[in-house]
Parts: structure tokens; sequence; C-alpha cells
């Protein structure tokens, strides 16, 4: 009977508690895939974009600059039962508000998946990466996460 109780209990224990936060989750994002078959970089933020939002949005310039993957930008108002901020490569959660990172993605967080998945680099780095281009740039990034202070 002991065995029994064990098991139930186990059975009851939902997956994601024993999994925590390093499981992958797959939903069914619009635009997730494009005409040609490849997966798309999705960046989902809230109506009227907050901090959070706006570092995805930069984060999704430097990739844009490295990497030759589809990227869509799309407002919570189109996608309300998807999370925001958020950020998917084709179905693949990468970072949900509530879930993990809480939305806000890093350039290296979605390197590392593009990766992975052997996505091509541009040929030749866009201007974000210029010395003089990139000063301006992060001082941009400052203004923004200080609330323009």
């Amino acid at each position: 009977m002991r065995k029994f109780i064990l098991i139930a209990a186990l059975l009851a224990v939902p997956l994601s508690a024993v999994a925590g936060p390093g499981l992958q989750a797959s939903m069914n994002v619009p635009g997730g895939i494009d005409a040609a078959g490849r997966k798309v970089l999705t960046f989902i933020a809230k109506d009227p974009p907050g901090q959070r939002c706006n570092n995805n949005l930069q984060v999704a310039a430097e990739i844009a600059n490295a990497y030759r993957v589809p990227i869509q930008l799309l407002p919570s108002s189109l996608v309300p039962n998807l999370p925001a901020p958020s950020v998917f490569f084709g179905g693949q959660l990468i970072a949900a508000d509530g879930g993990d990172y809480n939305g806000q993605a890093s350039y290296q967080l979605v390197v590392d998946v593009l990766e992975m998945e052997g996505v091509q680099k541009q040929a030749k780095s866009g201007l974000l990466f210029n010395e003089k281009v990139r000063k301006e740039y992060d001082d941009l990034r400052s203004i923004i996460k200080s609330g323009g202070k």
C-alpha cells in the first residue's frame, strides 16, 4: 500500500516543478516559420513597450547585425494568447514574462540558441558593431534603461 501511495504522490507532482526552468517549451507562434521553412526569431512586446520590451528590441537589432535569420516584432495585442514580453525561435520559447529570464532576452542568450540551431552569420557585421556607432548605441541603451534620466 505504501508503494501505491508513493507512486500516486509522484504522479501528482507537475512535470514543470520537477523539470525546473530549463524545460524547453514549444508554442504555436504566428509566423514562427517563414515561407522557406526557416524558423523565425519572434519578439513579442507589450503595448506600449516597457523597459524589458525595449531591451528585447535592442537585442533584435544586434542579432540582425550578426546573423542571417528572419526576425519579426509583434505587439502583444496581435498575440494575446502568448506572454509579453517574450522571445521565440520558431515555436521554441527562449524567454517569457513570468518564466525563464522574466521575458528579458540578452544577446548571448539568443546567440546560444541560434548557434545550436546552426543559423548562418552575416557575411559582414552591420554598423552596430562599428566602434563609433556602438558607443552611441550603448549610450542610447543606458538612457533607456535609466528611464531617460
